[in-house]
């Protein structure tokens, strides 16, 4: 049997213990996100977008603005009545555009059990609607101050089981 020191498992179960330098066994894992610089926003048009909202919707800071700007329906998301833990969703095109519930206010801090019932909710979603491509800034990471290594772990536990689901992290470098 061999063992590795991996950054993802997919058995939910041990979620919480994947960040804390545990060795599991290699066959049960796998990576699915890749990053790459650039602009979100110029991603494929086949490759649906996901960030973090509070369930007040506000999107008064960070790339939450822009998506505001871009994808409007701001009455059509707090229609859907989102709770913290759950996911928002709208169509653009062929494609879907998740706001991932990770908090309830615009100035509360989410918690990583919160993003990963979001992430879980999306995934559902992605299964149920035959979404493939999906890509993300680093998710809970700036003005909500998550630890990217940790959300890393936590997509690729929430996703590594799914073989065709392909994840791009766009990291924002301005020119």
């Amino acid at each position: 049997m061999v063992f590795t020191r991996v950054s993802c498992i997919s058995l939910s179960g041990f979620r919480k213990l994947q960040t804390t330098g545990v060795i599991y066994q290699a066959s049960k894992m796998a990576e699915c996100v890749r990053e790459t610089e650039g602009d979100l926003f110029a991603a494929p048009k086949d490759h649906s977008l996901a960030h973090c909202v509070a369930a007040d919707l506000k999107m008064g800071g960070g790339i939450a603005v822009k998506f505001k700007q871009v994808f409007k329906q701001v009455d059509e998301l707090k229609a859907q009545k989102v709770a913290v833990g759950g996911v928002a969703v709208l169509k653009d095109g062929e494609r879907f555009v998740y706001y991932l519930v990770t908090k309830r206010g615009s100035m509360d801090k989410p918690t990583y059990d919160d993003l990963t019932k979001s992430l879980e909710a999306m995934r559902k979603h992605m299964d149920e609607n035959g979404a493939k491509k999906l890509a993300i800034p680093r998710i809970g990471c700036g003005i909500d101050g998550l630890e990217w290594s940790k959300v890393k772990g936590i997509l690729n536990s929430t996703f590594g089981q799914e073989k065709d689901v392909d994840i791009v992290v766009y990291n924002f470098v301005p020119k």
